[in-house]
Order: C-alpha cells, then structure tokens, then sequence
C-alpha cells in the first residue's frame, strides 16, 4: 500500500465534493491501485488554513467548511503565514489547486501551480485559467522536474477530453471542434425557451447554483472563450489566449428571437467553434446560432454540455455530458491524480 499526501488550495464546492468522493472511493482505490490519500494541508480564501502532517481529518473539516466556520482548529501547529508558504513548507506529493477562475490572465493560480511545480510536487486543477494562459510554460516546468501538470476537469468537468486525446488517440491528426460549452448560458436560453425572460432565467440560475451573483463571465462568452483557449492549447497545439477568440455573448436575444426559432423548429444556442488547416488556426469563436435538429447540439438541453471533434480519421467524435455537478467535476479531479501517480 502506498500513501500519498495531498494539499489542497481552494476548499468551495468542487473541492468539497473531491474531499467527499476520496473518503467514499478510498477502500475501492486501495483495492484496485494500492493507494491511499492523505490531506495533509488545505488553504481557503474564507475558511483559513489548516495544516497537520499527520492528515487532517477530511470529515470534520467538511463540518467546518458547511457551517462558515474557520478550518484552523484542525492545525496541529501554527499555520503557515501565506499560501506560499503553505506550499513551499508542504511537504507533500500533490498540489491540488482549485481557485475561482480568472479569464483576463489566470492569476494567482498559475503562480500557484509554478510554485507546486518547483517544490516538486504534481499539479491538479480544475482552474481553466492556468490551461488557457500558461499552458506551454506550465507544462515544460512540469517535464524539467519530472512531474506531472493534469487539468482533465478544466472542460466538460469530469467526462475524459484531454486524456482521450493524450492516452486513447494516438497521430490523430485534429482539425477542429464545435460545441456548447457553458452549461449556465445553455440553461439561461432554455429557460427563455419555457417563456422566462433573461432576468428571470438568471434569477432561477443563480437560485440552484449553476450562475454567480455577477453571472457576467457566463453572460459575456468570457467563460466559453477561456474553454476555447484551453482546447486550441492542448488539443491542437497552437498558442491562443481567451482574448484572441471572438467573442459574443447572449444579452441580445430577446424573447422575440427566441419565439422566432422556436417558430422554425430552431433553437439559440452559444456554440464554441475552432478550425485548424496546416498547424494554422483558421477560426476561434463564441457566438449565439440558430441550430435546427439536423445538428447534435439541438437536443442539448439544460446544464448539459457539447463537443464534438473533426479529425483526418474520425470525422465527428462526440462527448456529451448531461447535467454536471460538483461531484462530475471531482471526479475528473481524482482520475487526474490517479494517472499522476501511476504516471499514465
């Protein structure tokens, strides 16, 4: 059996939801790879820090974090002054970074993730941030150290996109993608579909979770874009920031357009688009379309997310994700520190 030690910066809702899934899956990890995880430090914005090297009890810091109390009872020593000092004094194997998202230049994660880097650690995040701005630095500073940068959760959450390409499609050859990849304007445009107005469908979004309080970076295409960069980074290996993607969001449709493709037998969607030719990008784009049911993305309802993959060989792959959560989003978290310990 082999212990591995984890530290985590960012406690919300994914982080949470990871904490939960290792203590429902360990005794079927530890069955199936050998593996236990041991939390040896977790970092917050609001809760504090807390660090024991003997394992924080996960359980307990869960009771904390639901009740808004402070995590620094779980200390067993004074806790370290910064997040900088929480990594450079960890002495742990895992850096699992899951800070809000910063679409304008990735920051702080990326500066995060360079520190778990150069303590030699491996690096895990959910943050698209990191993946859309610092990709190719990130990643020669992972190969330099002999470590491992993964980042499955970052688009679609859980469901295996980067790791389809990177262990299950070898010389594929990709020429573009297109899908809906922003769950919230997805639900947004279906609730003005049922007859809400977009105020209405935003309050209903940010009731259940799916929108923030400034719904904005969903709203504007910001979100979709940073999704676009992080794809056109990794899959294609062209250098794009979320900046350079042309970007519209969903404010301009009214009810009105709604009911006029509802009327054709069409519906708004905001469709990611990328096109490669000769290691050339042709095209990066976030923009609402009419899409009528002769296309995959018609039924794609709700929550529920969209891509699908033009290669020289397989000419329309597709992966759907029907209503994510926290938990799916977790999920991909724990894959990535799977395959980085028995380095796939």
């Amino acid at each position: 059996m082999r212990t591995v030690s984890l530290v985590m910066i960012g406690f919300g809702n994914v982080g949470q939801a990871f904490a939960r899934l290792i203590l429902r899956k360990s005794n079927e990890i530890e069955a199936r790879y050998g593996l236990s995880f041991l939390v040896t430090g977790i970092a917050t914005g609001r809760h504090g820090i807390a660090v024991n090297s003997g394992g924080i009890n996960l359980r307990r810091a869960l009771e904390l974090a639901e009740k808004g109390l402070p995590l620094n009872t779980l200390n067993e020593q004074l806790p370290p002054m910064d997040i900088y000092d929480f990594i450079y004094s960890s002495g742990a194997e895992v850096l699992f970074e899951n800070t809000p998202v910063n679409p304008y230049n990735g920051q702080p994660s990326i500066d995060f993730l360079k520190a778990g880097l150069q303590k030699g650690m491996h690096v895990i995040t959910a943050n698209k941030g990191p993946v859309a701005h610092a990709y190719s630095e990130l990643r020669e500073l992972a190969a330099t150290r002999g470590k491992r940068f993964l980042f499955e959760s970052t688009v679609l959450d859980g469901a295996p996109v980067f790791s389809l390409f990177r262990a299950c499609l070898p010389a594929v050859d990709l020429h573009g993608f297109h899908g809906i990849l922003n769950s919230c304007t997805n639900l947004l445009l279906t609730e003005m579909e049922r007859g809400q107005s977009f105020e209405q469908a935003v309050a209903y979004a940010q009731s259940i979770g799916i929108a923030e309080t400034d719904p904005s970076a969903d709203v504007d295409g910001w979100d979709a874009a940073v999704k676009v960069s992080a794809l056109v980074n990794v899959l294609m290996g062209v250098p794009l920031k979320p900046q350079q993607v042309k970007r519209t969001g969903i404010r301009e449709i009214s009810p009105e357009m709604i009911a006029e493709a509802k009327s054709a037998g069409e519906r708004w969607k905001l469709v990611c688009t990328a096109r490669q030719a000769n290691g050339r990008l042709l095209e990066a784009t976030v923009e609402p379309q009419r899409i009528g049911p002769d296309s995959p993305l018609y039924s794609i309802s709700g929550t529920s997310s969209y891509v699908q993959f033009e290669t020289d060989v397989l000419p329309g792959l597709g992966i759907v994700e029907n209503n994510p959560g926290p938990e799916t989003t977790a999920f991909g978290l724990l894959a990535d520190l799977i395959n980085a310990i028995r380095n796939v």
